[in-house]
């Protein structure tokens, strides 16, 4: 019984968290080869093929992660929190998507990029606590997260 509530909540974990990516994408891939073709790039612009690679990698390591410390108990209340703030900087990272590439704003997108960063930092604390293998799977995502938000900025000083 508990393994199949284990696998259930894996589930429910990585598709929530792909879910937000598919979301982010309905509001990217319009945007990618109109306007975001026509913006000045910095010199260290990955390919644009790149990103739904490395997002969806990305978003199945947050749910691996969310599953590990959701396993540890839905009634308690570190959890509870953890989960929640996990909650906020996935709402945060899919608002990006709707700020850049919808609304075409690099400044609004850099200001929530920069909350999402915040947020990252403050999920990864709180998992780490309840799980340190759920902390350590959130590193990739830091990582992107931070070098996307120096691009970001670049992008945001370049093209204003």
């Amino acid at each position: 019984m508990a393994f199949t509530s284990d696998v259930a909540r894996l589930i429910i974990s990585v598709v929530v968290c792909l879910g937000t990516g598919f979301i982010g994408s309905l509001f990217t891939r319009p945007a990618i080869q109109t306007w975001y073709a026509t913006l000045q790039k910095p010199s260290f612009t990955p390919p644009s093929w790149l990103f739904g690679p490395v997002w969806t990698v990305l978003y199945i390591l947050m749910g691996i992660a969310a599953f590990l410390v959701w396993r540890k108990g839905a009634d308690s209340k570190p959890v509870q929190i953890a989960l929640l703030v996990f909650i906020f900087q996935l709402l945060c990272n899919a608002l990006w998507s709707i700020l850049f590439f919808g609304l075409r704003s690099p400044i609004a997108g850099l200001i929530d990029i920069a909350l999402l960063w915040v947020l990252i930092v403050a999920t990864m604390l709180l998992f780490i606590r309840l799980s340190t293998a759920a902390g350590i799977l959130l590193i990739p995502y830091l990582l992107w997260v931070s070098y996307a938000s120096v691009l970001n900025y670049s992008l945001w000083k370049i093209n204003r």
